[in-house]
This record gives structure tokens, C-alpha cells and sequence, in this order.
């Protein structure tokens, strides 16, 4: 996919005031421009930040949070308040402000130059009295933000901004995400079913539905010399069954796989869709379940879910770009069947076709096997098994008058013994703190059985999304017990409805 980091931007905003004189205004201009100059080169911060005049005035501040919300480019603003900024100046801004916020407390020196301070050096550098200011009317009013505290210099410090930066981009991609519904859910299945006018609101994706009869009009009208190319890229990326090489008896089911996925994509590009799903049980006029096009799509950064699980696809496509330029990847996922031994326990993650090869580095398998549900030829799919490593697998749920994000710590392992006859992709992973407590505790939530997993972003990414969005966010990790867990679910329950208002 694109660099979804590359035409997006983030405002460094300078709280000050004139109390003290042009002069001392203009180092604060110089110090704060500094300051963004030192952000925007920093390698962990992949967006840009671009620097703005010091805010003097109620009426620039207000203004200046109207010009973020009104410029698409604009994912967030971070405000610093360099000097003694007066609160009050900064409340019709920070009512107005529709851009996520981080609030940096830092200051211009990293170090004091104790034997020359005076109290022109005092008036200059009151950050740590100024930010506190700011802190408290932010907090009165109620506002959403990230706080993030150290020197802008600090790795600590760029690698937290970055990870802030990538939630930001993560809440503007949803709202100019459009998603392709190829069918409805699969029939009878609760946890994919959802309020999609909903998620528009509160997430800003466009959810609707295709037949799947326009997708295999575009199927069926791809060049023959098309197939060619892309089916001489699998040859070279893959290691390829022999049944489906050159001279192999099933080639031809090859070059259909090829066909779905330059039908897909084309579909995919014309209708500027960032995710899909597809339906085993409303296929239509393919002939295959697409399981390949589906892999390598989501491995270039598309969102997907299976079985009209467009929750899922929004979460594999967010995932995607928060984790862009990372290691790693993003996936469609779904707890299989678990190893109980005493002392071994984990879990065995698959799908029937769509595990995105994102999340390995070996070289997978290109095979063809039967599928025994869909009615339709045999599928061709990318095998292997995910490398190990720490992990995140999350999920989305309808909770009837809000959305659920429910996430798991887990680390990715190697199967206990190979997997000969697995026709599919898989991961094995072992969930914090234990396999007994995650799965009660994901149960009690009402956590879906189609999740994402992510092996590029972290747990406080998804948190500052959460934040951003006013997501509830339920978090099992190595500290999580089955009684502090549920008495999390009865406090954001409460909260989440109250926030909402009546």
C-alpha cells in the first residue's frame, strides 16, 4: 500500500503570552520551532510536524483548532505551553478542537544551567507552570487527550509521540475508509452482525454492500495476458505446488486464482475501497472462495474479514496502517482449537483460506486442497505458519449502543510438532496470563471469534486509538486476573454509557 504517513501532518501548537515582552516572545518562537524541527526529524515520528506561530490570544487559538479540523491533511495537533500560557485563553479553542490532541510537557533545555539562572531565564522557561494551567482546563473540560512528559530529544519520548502519531493516522484513515461488502453475513452468525449506520457515525467508515455478480463481471473480463504475468510472480514468490505449475494438472485453478485477485483489485481501486469481505455462502458466479487474492491483498495493506465480518476488515485495515514501515504485519484471525496439556497450553489460529503472509518471513506455499463448504472448485491458498514473536490479537464487538475493542497480549510460538496435513496458514500463540484467564475473561466481554492479529503495533497504540475514537478498550494482559477484569467491564459499562449522554 501507499505511505498513508506521507501527505498527512501533525501541528505543533506554543502556548504563550505577552506578559513578558516582544523579546522573550520571539525565543519562544525560536525555542518551540526548534522543538517541532527536533520532532519532525526524529525516525520513530513517521509524520510530519509542521510548526506554528506562538498562540497569544484566544481568538488565534480558537482559530488556529478550526484550521485543523477543516484540513484533511491534519491528523492531530500537539500543544506545548512554553511559557505561562493563562488557561482560559485556550477554552473556546479546546471546545472547538476536533483533531486528536497530545498535550507534550516538556521544556526547551534538557538541562539546567544552574550558575547562570536568573529571573529572566525563570519567566522564559515556566513549562513545568504553564503546562499545568493547560493540563487543568483540558481536564475540566473534558478533553481527550495523550500526555506525553520528557525532553523532545529523548527516544523515550519520539518513540511515544510515534506511536501517538500512528493511532491519529489510524482514526483519520477510518474516517475515509470505504468498504466493499461482497454478500451479507454468513447466516445465523451473531458476532459479525453489527450497526454499520453506527460505525459510520462513530468511526466515519462507509460500510455497504455489493452483489457478488458485479465483482464477477470484473472477474470474468480480465485479460488472459494479465493471468499470465501474475501467475509467473507466484511462480517466482511461492514455493508452488507441483499440481499447480507450468505443466501441472491443476494450473488452470491457478490462473483462476490469479483472475480473482486482478478482478478484486481492480474493483477494490475503481471503488477507492480500503477493506472487504467476502461470504462463503453467497458466491455467486466465482468459482472459488477468493483465498490467495485475499492473502496478498491484505499483505499490501488492504482490510479484510471473512464471512461479511466488515468489524474485522476495519480492524485489519487500521492495523495495516498504524503498523506501516514496521516489522511484522496485520491478519485476519480466528481461535481454532487449543492445546490443553497441563504446562503447554496455547492456541491454534487459522482460517479456512485467509491468513495474511504479513505476519512470516519464510518463503510460504502455494497449494491447492479441497474446501468442504462454498460448493465450489477447490480454492488455491498460501500455507506456513506465523513466525514467534509478541503479538496482539483484537477484536470488535457490537455492544448495542457502543463498540467494544477487546485485546489480548499473547506471544506468537512454534507449533509443538509440525503440521503435515494442515491445508492452511496458521499461528500458534500463547495468551497472557494464561490460557484459563484470557479465554474466560474474552467470553465474559462478549469478544468476537473473528479478531486481528497484529505483530507490528503495540498495546498503547491501540490504546491511544481507543482514546482518540472514545472506544471502550478491555485489555487482558500478564496482570489481568478474572475478578479485576470483570469488575473492569462493570465500570465501562457505566462509563461508556454515561459519556454518550441522554
Amino acid at each position: 500500500m501507499d505511505n498513508p504517513f506521507e501527505t498527512r501532518e501533525i501541528w505543533f501548537l506554543t502556548g504563550s503570552q505577552g506578559l513578558y515582552g516582544q523579546d522573550t516572545l520571539d525565543q519562544v518562537a525560536e525555542q518551540s520551532r526548534t522543538i517541532a524541527e527536533t520532532l519532525d526529524g526524529a525516525g520513530d515520528i513517521p509524520v510530519r510536524i509542521v510548526w506554528k506561530p506562538v498562540l497569544v490570544s484566544r481568538e488565534a487559538i480558537r482559530e488556529v483548532a478550526l484550521a485543523a479540523n477543516a484540513d484533511p491533511a491534519c491528523v492531530g495537533v500537539i500543544a506545548w505551553m512554553h511559557t505561562f500560557s493563562p488557561a482560559k485563553m485556550w477554552i473556546l479553542g479546546l471546545d472547538a478542537l476536533q483533531t486528536p490532541l497530545l498535550h507534550l510537557h516538556t521544556q526547551a533545555n534538557e538541562a539546567l544551567p544552574w550558575s547562570s539562572i536568573d529571573m529572566d531565564f525563570m519567566n522564559l522557561n515556566q513549562a513545568a507552570h504553564g503546562d499545568r494551567e493547560f493540563g487543568y482546563i483540558a481536564s475540566r473540560l473534558g478533553i481527550e487527550r495523550t500526555t506525553v512528559v520528557g525532553h523532545a530529544s529523548h527516544t523515550r519520548v519520539q518513540q511515544r509521540i510515534g506511536r501517538w502519531a500512528r493511532a491519529a493516522t489510524g482514526w483519520a484513515e477510518m474516517h475515509s475508509l470505504r468498504l466493499a461488502r461482497f454478500g451479507d453475513n454468513m447466516r445465523n452468525v451473531a458476532v459479525t452482525e453489527g450497526d454499520k449506520t453506527e460505525a459510520e457515525l462513530r468511526l466515519g467508515v462507509s460500510v455497504n454492500t455489493w452483489g457478488v455478480n458485479d465483482l464477477v463481471e470484473v472477474v470474468d473480463g480480465v485479460e488472459e495476458s494479465a493471468v499470465d504475468e501474475l501467475v509467473a510472480v507466484y511462480d517466482a514468490e511461492y514455493e508452488v505446488a507441483p499440481e499447480l505449475r507450468e505443466a501441472g494438472v491443476r494450473r488452470d485453478s491457478l490462473r483462476y486464482g490469479a483472475r480473482l485477485e486482478l478482478g478484486l483489485r481492480h474493483f477494490l481501486e475503481e471503488g477507492d475501497f480500503g477493506a472487504f469481505t467476502t461470504n462463503f455462502e453467497d458466491l455467486g458466479g466465482l468459482r472459488q472462495l477468493p483465498g490467495l487474492p485475499v492473502q496478498r491483498l491484505m499483505a499490501e495493506g488492504y482490510g479484510f474479514g471473512a464471512e461479511g465480518d466488515w468489524k474485522t476488515a476495519i480492524l485489519v485495515r487500521v492495523a495495516n496502517v498504524m503498523g506501516y514501515g514496521l516489522p511484522g504485519g496485520a491478519s485476519l484471525m480466528e481461535d481454532y482449537t487449543y492445546e490443553l496439556t497441563p504446562g503447554r497450553e496455547k492456541i491454534l489460529g487459522a482460517h479456512m483460506l485467509e491468513v495474511s503472509p504479513s505476519l512470516t518471513t519464510a518463503k510460504p506455499s502455494l497449494e491447492i486442497h479441497p474446501l468442504g463448504i462454498g460448493d465450489r472448485e477447490d480454492p488455491v491458498r498460501l500455507t506456513f505458519t506465523a513466525d514467534p514473536g509478541p503479538a496482539l490479537v483484537i477484536a470488535m464487538s457490537d455492544m448495542r449502543e457502543r463498540f467494544r475493542l477487546l485485546a489480548n497480549v499473547v506471544d506468537v510460538v512454534e507449533p509443538d510438532e509440525p503440521l503435515p496435513n494442515l491445508p492452511v496458514a496458521c499461528a500458534v500463540w500463547e495468551p497472557e496470563p494464561s490460557l484459563e484467564t484470557s479465554a474466560e475473561c474474552w467470553l465474559s466481554a462478549g469478544g468476537a471469534h473473528h479478531t486481528v492479529m497484529t505483530t507490528a503495533t503495540d498495546l498503547e497504540t491501540w490504546q491511544d486509538l481507543a482514546g482518540i475514537a472514545g472506544l471502550e478498550l478491555a485489555v487482558i494482559d500478564e496482570g489481568t486476573t478474572t475478578r479485576s477484569f470483570a469488575q473492569e467491564l462493570r465500570v465501562n459499562q457505566v462509563y461508556h454509557r454515561l459519556a454518550q449522554g441522554f
